[in-house]
C-alpha cells in the first residue's frame, strides 16, 4: 500500500503538540496519530510512555524536516 505521508517524529504529546504547533504556523497541516492501546490500562499506566507520531504530506516534507529539528534543539537547549 502506497502512502503519502511521511512520520517526522515520534515521542511525547507535548513535544508532539509543539511541533504541531511550529507546522501549523508555516501552513502545514500535521496529523498526529497516537496509538495509546487501551489493554495497557490493566497494568501500571505509568511503566508506558505514551508515544505520538507526527506525519506530513510528502510534499510539504522538505518544509518540515527544519521545523522539527529546530523545535527540538530549542527543547534541548
Amino acid at each position: 500500500m502506497e502512502t503519502h505521508y511521511t512520520n517526522i517524529y515520534t515521542g511525547s504529546f507535548i513535544i508532539a503538540q509543539r511541533i504541531q504547533s511550529n507546522l501549523e504556523d508555516i501552513g502545514i497541516e500535521p496529523i498526529l496519530k497516537d496509538d495509546y492501546k487501551i489493554g495497557l490500562r490493566a497494568v501500571l499506566v505509568t511503566d508506558y510512555p505514551r508515544l505520538i507520531e507526527v506525519f506530513v504530506h510528502n510534499d510539504e516534507l522538505e518544509k518540515a524536516v527544519p521545523v522539527v529539528e529546530n523545535t527540538l534543539a530549542e527543547l534541548k537547549a
